[in-house]
Order: C-alpha cells, then structure tokens, then sequence
C-alpha cells in the first residue's frame, strides 16, 4: 500500500472511532411530569325524588300528582335556569309493609314515585331549591360526586399542559448535570385520567341540612416522557 493510500485508510478508521462514542454520550433520558389544578367548582347535578303511598294505586297516583305540582310552582321562577330538566322517571309498584305481630296477614300499598333531575350552574341556586324540596317533602342525597366545574375539560388541558412543563423542566435539569442541551421529545405517554379528586366534602348545616360550604377539588395530571440529550 502506497504511503498516501495508507495515510488516508488511517484517517477513515480514526474517524469512525471518534464518531462511536458521541452518539453513545448524545443518548436519551426518560423522566415523568406531574401537574395539578386546584379549583372550586360552580356547579351541581341535583335530583329529587317524590313518594306517594296508598292502599289503592289511583290514589297514590293522585297524591303523587299534587306533590309535583307544588314542586313545578315552587321552582316556577327558576325553571329556565335549571339545565337538562327532566321529569319523565316515574313508577309506580306495590310494596309489601313489615308484620307487626306473628300470625298477621301481610298489608300491601300501592307506592307511586316520580324523581327529577337537573343541572344548575350558580351554586346561589342551591340552597333555595333544597329548601323548596325539604317543603314538599322531596326526597334527596346531595354528595361531593355531585359538584362540578363548568369548564373542567379546559382545567383537564391546564393540569395536562402543566405536566408536559414539568417533564420539559426535568430533562432541563438532568441535561444541564451533564454538560448537555434537552432536545427533541422521542416518545410521550399520559399517564391515566384527569378526574377532579375532591379536597374537602361539601359541609351542611344540621339544622336545615341545606350547603354551607363546597370543598375545593384539585385536577391533577401526569406524564411519562422520553427526551434526546443533545
């Protein structure tokens, strides 16, 4: 081999070399990033139930319809602010009453029920409605699970932009350990939902049972990213 062709041959191979170890030090780096949203809701899915009992179904039925009626012009003036109301689940059954001394024939009554749903956006709302229901003799369960925002997906988005932040933030600092540059995302998971996880459960006063207070609720987010090290 000629001294020039030699040279050249020794030039290639030193080049290679070289090369090896700096795509082995650019690597990746694989972190994970949290975030959350702290919020208090604005909100309530609200429904009531109205029970009717007799010995025959025609007057249970009747004393049902009386019910509603009180209810339909108590909430008359707040009609068009509850959302997605509806009074179509009604049912009407028989139902057998406890024995009260051995021996005795079972008593049946005729139940007649009709429940009522709605959302409400203005938690001022609530109270007055809880009100006009503990009048009329509604029946009602009123749990954390039953508040919400009005813009929750827009909070989701926060708490999720938030732990991508994160995890940019990370690989920042573990590239800067290195004496390296955070680079490009290869692969990003999101890690489970963003259900709102409540804070607080909504208090009630014993003497009304109406709402004095909603917790706050706190959306949180996660990520599983994986960066270049550049």
């Amino acid at each position: 081999m000629s001294p020039q062709k030699y040279a050249m041959a020794l030039a290639a191979t030193v080049l290679t070399v070289s090369a090896i170890p700096m795509t082995a030090l650019a690597g990746e780096v694989s972190l994970d990033g949290e975030a959350s949203v702290k919020y208090a809701p604005d909100s309530a899915r609200l429904q009531f139930t109205a029970n009717a009992e007799h010995n025959l179904p025609e007057k249970a039925s009747e004393q049902l319809t009386e019910t509603m009626a009180q209810w339909r012009k108590a909430v008359r003036s707040l009609r068009d602010r509850l959302e997605d109301y509806s009074d179509a689940n009604v049912n009407l059954y028989t139902r057998t009453l406890p024995v009260q001394e051995r021996g005795q024939k079972p008593e049946r009554v005729a139940v007649a029920s009709q429940t009522v749903s709605f959302s409400i956006n203005d938690l001022e709302l609530l109270n007055p409605l809880l009100e006009q229901a503990q009048k009329i003799g509604l029946q009602y369960h009123l749990g954390e699970h039953q508040f919400f925002h009005s813009d929750e997906e827009n909070l989701q988005r926060q708490a999720l932009a938030g732990a991508i932040e994160d995890a940019r933030s990370r690989c920042a600092f573990v590239a800067q350990q290195l004496d390296k540059a955070c680079g490009e995302i290869v692969t990003i998971n999101i890690n489970g939902g963003h259900r709102p996880v409540p804070m607080m459960m909504a208090e009630a006063r014993a003497s009304s049972d109406t709402v004095s207070s909603v917790g706050p609720r706190e959306i949180r987010a996660s990520v599983s990213a994986t960066f270049k090290l550049d």
